[in-house]
Formats: structure tokens, C-alpha cells, sequence
């Protein structure tokens, strides 16, 4: 009988503490790493590892899989992207807890702040809880490639307690918040990982009403995480706009400092924020330096819209004969948006900002007039692209007017075309303001945004964009080492959450693994996809380069392609990697 399930033999291990790699053996045994280095013994299966880098499985700690999770095992996309674990739940969005008659308002709310297509989640989701401990029953029912583990979303806690009375500006009574910090305490102790919430003029739900966080005040928020300390773990995840009226960073440490839990929010460069990113940081140490935990979630690109006729957005949106053709099936649409006549007429209307939201409508203009903050997304595309990229310099050199440029561009490969513009984290044209910031310990590489935005993003694919734009390929500045990178999308990832027993190559860890091929390495081309519950669309992007994704020992995906294996389950809770019972 064979002494371990798998050996990985002869790769370039790179243990996501951060240390030197070194060439070694990885043995597997009971979903457990049992040895690493020179392994000797046999296996049931040995995986020649040779020229490859391996790594931990990479923790990714926000996404949306919020309902995908309750439907698919694969957890595509970033189950392609070497992902053995995310977290979801994040933003305050999230089914659970949901009383039956909310279930619409619930997918409204997630369609509208995460542009998942509510079609996909009414048909998809089986709704068989109530409570959330009961949608962690749920959950644990079914086996996936990748753990889950999941926020108490802070949108679905208000509508369960205040019903019909949740309208953007509510101010609950006390009596409302007791329940809404015993239902966020009850499902931290159920196994929740955290709590969430929103507080952007961005996040709004499918009717355009704000999400029910962002009006939210100190006293609920304190108290919600009260809830959490009585629990004794969980992590309160927000996205704000961080307004400086708001003192969001002040009450942050607060809580922080009473509870002794982390607090984390989206740090992002961002035209609905009036803080810079730069700002941001040093508020958030300021607090930090008078004892607070904080952490700042980072993206490593600029995030992006990304533009087609088909996507959820395009520059052309607010054209009269855009409307027009709006609602038809594609092939009609496709058909009038090939017909240089209607190409003409649409190139000489205006745009009509009637129905615009207001709030956001220097976002509105950048989407539809930005012809120098979009560039066009070539075979090789590279996401630190320079002004000789843009719309506009392209269009220029071509001796034709930006918006025909980019009408042309949306028309390529059969009406396929895209257009890239990275609204938020690219406000200088480049990406070095993220160098030191990946070098931080009061920061974390996040915001992939799995599972959402499916019309309009696809950063699923960022610790791929990681390994391949960072530390392979970037020209335009400073790399970072591939050891800084794997510790980064591993252990630091996994630690914040208490996830104490992964992230790391070492005996007594989970056999949650990556081995790469980092010549090969290389980022698909985004397509859009129509293959949700009741032909729902979402943006993909795979990757070439990935050998093998382990998961608990068992193997994956081989070569970017899913074996049909399912070990993964449901996360609760902190997490203790078995290292004394491995050592024996």
C-alpha cells in the first residue's frame, strides 16, 4: 500500500511565508501536506513538478458567490485562476437571513449593487432557509472544487428586522438594532467568518435606491460589532466613500480597539471618494499607530469597466438610437449596429443624460465621453496601458473621430469587441502608487470581486494578473518578488480571517496547492459567457499555465481544465492547522 496519496516531486516550492524558494518534494496524505523536501516513499499518484513553481492554494477574501455557491460546484471563474478558497458575503449584499417574502427585494439588491443577473439568481437559488445558520446548513450540503466561507451581509440583516420599513434613510429603533446584532452574533457563532457592509453612493440596488448600510449610523454599526466580540471572532468588511465628514476611520478604530477584531475596507483610488487613496493609508495607520487593527483591501489593477455592446455598459448608452435597439435579441441588435446607417445616425445624436444618475455622473461622463481614459483591449492587452492606448490617441493617429474609433472597436470580431476603462485605481495612468502599498502589513491583496459584476468586470483573474503582470512581465515600473507575491494571495489572505490552516507548504497544513508553469503563465482574452441559470451572462477569463490546482489532496483542475472532483465544503469559523498530529 502506498505510503501517501500524492507526491509532488521536483518543484520550485514557494511556501507563502515569504521565504526563499527551494526545490523539494511535496507529500500529501489525508488532505493534509505530510512531508515537504526530500520526500521519499511512494504514492498512489506522483506529479512530476520539474521547472514548475508550487504554491498554497490561493485565498481569495472577496467575493460574491453568494448564490452561484448555492448552485455550482466548479466556482468558475476563480476556481480557474488557482482559487481553493474564497470568502463571500462581502459588501453587505447576500441571501441570508431572507424571510420569504424578500426573496425578490434580496436579488434586486444583489443585481443592482454586484450586476449579477437577477434572472439567473431567481431561477438559480433554491431558497431553503430562513435564518443564517440555516443558509450555512445550506451551503454545507453541497460539495464545491473551492471552500467557502461567508460575511453576515449587513443589506439582508436590515431587511429581515425592519421589513417594509428598510427605505434608504431609515433609522431603526433600538429594539431594531438588539436584533440585528443578535442575528450578526448568532451567525458569527453559527460559523459566518464576519459581518459586512456598504456605504457607497455607488452600490445601489436594480431600482436605484441606496443600499440600506450606506445611511446607516455609528451607533448601529458599533453595536453590530459588538455582536462580533461577543462572538469571539469575525472580521467587519466595508466599502465606503469614505467621505471625511463621515469619520469613517474614527469610529473604525474604535470598534477595532474594543473588540480586538480586525476591521477592513476597500482602499481604492476612486472618483466617488473624496479622500485619496493616499489619504486613506495614512488615516487608517494614524489609527493603527493608537492601537487599532484596520486593514486595507488593495486591487492590483485599475478596476475596470469592461465595455461591449453586449455588456451591461457601453459609451454609447444614453444615444436615442442605442435606446432604441436596447431591449432586442442580439442578432437584431448586431444587425442594426453593422448598418452604417445606423452606425451614422447614432455617431451624430447627442447624448441624453434625462434618466442619468445624478449622483454619479461624473461617472455617467467618464463611461460615455472618456475617450483618453479608455483604451483598446488588443490580443496581448496589457492592464498598465500608456495614454498611446487610449480611444483617443489611437483614434487620433488614425485620423478618425474617438467616438467612430470606438464604435469600430465594440464592432470587431463579429460585434465582440471590447473597450477597457479602469474608473477606479488608475488615476495617474500608471500602477506604481500599488508597489509599496504590496509591501504593507496593514494591507491585503483583494477586491477580485469573483462572481459579480458579470457584465461589466472580470477580475476574478487577479492573482493570475499577479504572478503574471507583477512579477513576471511589468515594464513600466517595479515588479515584486514571486516569494512577496505567493505570501501575499496565501497566508496573508488566509490569516486575517483566522483561516490558520492553510495558505502555508508545511506539514499539518491543507493540501490546498498550485503548481504553475510560469513561462506559460499567460491571461486569456475576456468573453462573455451566457451560461447562468436561465442564459444569465457573465464575463470569463481563463488562463493558461496552470498544471494542476489541488484541493484537500485531490486534484482539480489539470491543465485549466476541471477533473469533476469536488473536496471542498463550507468554511466555519477560525481555522487551526493540525500540525502536531501531522509531526508524528
Amino acid at each position: 500500500m502506498a505510503m501517501f496519496d500524492l507526491i509532488i516531486r521536483g518543484g520550485t516550492i514557494v511556501d507563502g511565508t515569504g521565504a526563499e524558494r527551494f526545490t523539494g518534494d511535496v507529500a500529501v496524505k489525508d488532505g493534509l501536506i505530510a512531508q515537504v523536501g526530500d520526500v521519499t516513499g511512494d504514492a498512489s499518484e506522483e506529479i512530476d513538478a520539474s521547472g514548475m513553481v508550487v504554491s498554497p492554494g490561493f485565498v481569495d477574501i472577496h467575493t460574491h458567490y453568494d448564490g452561484q455557491a448555492t448552485w455550482d460546484p466548479e466556482m468558475a471563474p476563480s476556481s480557474w485562476h488557482g482559487v481553493t478558497t474564497v470568502v463571500m458575503g462581502n459588501c453587505g449584499v447576500g441571501f441570508a437571513p431572507a424571510k420569504p417574502d424578500r426573496h425578490e427585494w434580496l436579488i434586486s439588491l444583489m443585481e443592482g449593487v454586484e450586476d449579477i443577473p437577477g434572472t439567473a439568481l431567481a431561477e438559480g437559488i433554491t431558497w431553503d432557509w430562513e435564518t443564517f445558520p440555516e443558509y450555512l446548513d445550506a451551503l454545507e450540503k453541497m460539495p464545491r472544487a473551492v471552500d467557502v466561507g461567508t460575511h453576515v451581509p449587513h443589506g439582508a440583516v436590515r431587511a429581515y428586522v425592519l421589513g417594509d420599513r428598510e427605505q434608504p434613510g431609515a433609522v431603526p429603533t433600538d429594539e431594531d438594532v438588539a436584533e440585528m446584532s443578535r442575528i450578526v452574533e448568532e451567525g458569527v457563532r453559527a460559523g459566518a467568518l464576519g459581518f459586512s457592509t456598504s456605504r457607497t453612493v455607488l452600490h445601489k440596488s436594480v431600482d436605484g435606491e441606496l443600499v440600506p448600510g450606506t445611511t446607516a449610523t455609528k451607533k448601529e454599526l458599533i453595536e453590530i460589532g459588538r455582536a462580533m466580540g461577543r462572538a469571539g471572532h469575525g472580521v467587519f468588511e466595508m466599502a465606503s466613500d469614505l467621505n471625511r465628514e463621515w469619520k469613517e476611520f474614527e469610529w473604525m478604530g474604535n470598534l477595532s480597539r474594543e473588540t480586538g477584531l480586525p476591521v477592513t475596507f476597500a482602499a481604492l483610488e476612486s472618483i466617488a471618494k473624496e479622500m485619496p487613496l493616499k489619504e486613506q493609508i495614512e488615516t487608517m495607520r494614524a489609527e493603527n499607530d493608537n492601537g487599532a487593527n484596520i486593514i486595507a483591501q488593495i486591487a492590483l489593477r485599475g478596476n475596470g469597466i469592461i465595455m461591449a455592446w453586449q455588456g451591461t455598459v457601453n459609451p454609447f448608452v444614453y444615444r436615442p438610437s442605442w435606446q432604441a435597439i436596447n431591449e432586442l435579441p442580439w442578432e437584431e441588435q448586431k444587425a442594426k449596429l453593422l448598418d452604417p446607417a445606423f452606425k451614422a445616425q447614432l455617431l451624430s445624436e447627442s447624448n441624453d443624460y434625462s434618466e442619468a444618475p445624478k449622483d454619479i455622473i461624473g461617472v455617467v461622463m467618464v463611461i460615455t465621453q472618456g475617450w483618453a481614459l479608455q483604451y483598446e483591449m488588443d490580443p496581448d492587452f496589457d492592464y498598465e496601458p500608456d495614454a498611446s492606448a487610449s480611444v483617443n490617441a489611437r483614434a487620433q493617429a488614425a485620423g478618425i473621430d474617438p467616438q467612430e474609433y470606438a464604435y469600430d472597436m465594440l464592432c470587431a470580431d463579429d460585434g465582440k469587441g471590447f473597450i477597457y476603462l479602469p474608473i477606479l485605481n488608475y488615476a495617474d495612468g500608471n500602477l506604481d502608487f500599488l508597489h509599496p502599498l504590496q509591501h504593507a502589513d496593514d494591507t491585503v491583496n483583494s477586491l477580485s470581486d469573483g462572481g459579480a459584476h458579470c457584465g461589466t468586470i472580470c477580475d476574478a483573474a487577479s492573482p493570475t494578473f499577479m504572478l503574471e503582470h507583477w512579477v513576471r512581465d511589468r515594464k513600466r515600473g517595479d515588479r515584486i518578488t514571486l516569494e512577496n507575491a505567493i505570501k501575499r494571495q496565501c497566508w496573508d489572505t488566509a490569516k486575517l480571517y483566522g483561516l490558520e490552516d492553510r495558505g502555508i507548504i508545511a506539514p499539518g497544513y491543507l493540501a490546498d496547492l498550485n503548481v504553475i508553469d510560469m513561462d506559460k503563465l499567460k491571461l486569456g482574452k475576456p468573453w462573455l459567457a451566457f451560461d447562468l441559470p436561465a442564459g444569465g451572462k457573465r464575463l470569463l477569463q481563463k488562463a493558461d499555465g496552470y498544471v494542476c490546482t489541488i484541493k484537500n489532496g485531490h486534484v482539480t483542475f489539470r491543465d485549466g481544465k476541471w477533473t469533476g472532483e469536488t473536496p471542498g465544503g463550507l468554511i466555519r469559523g477560525p481555522q487551526r492547522a493540525e500540525l502536531a498530529e501531522a509531526a508524528e
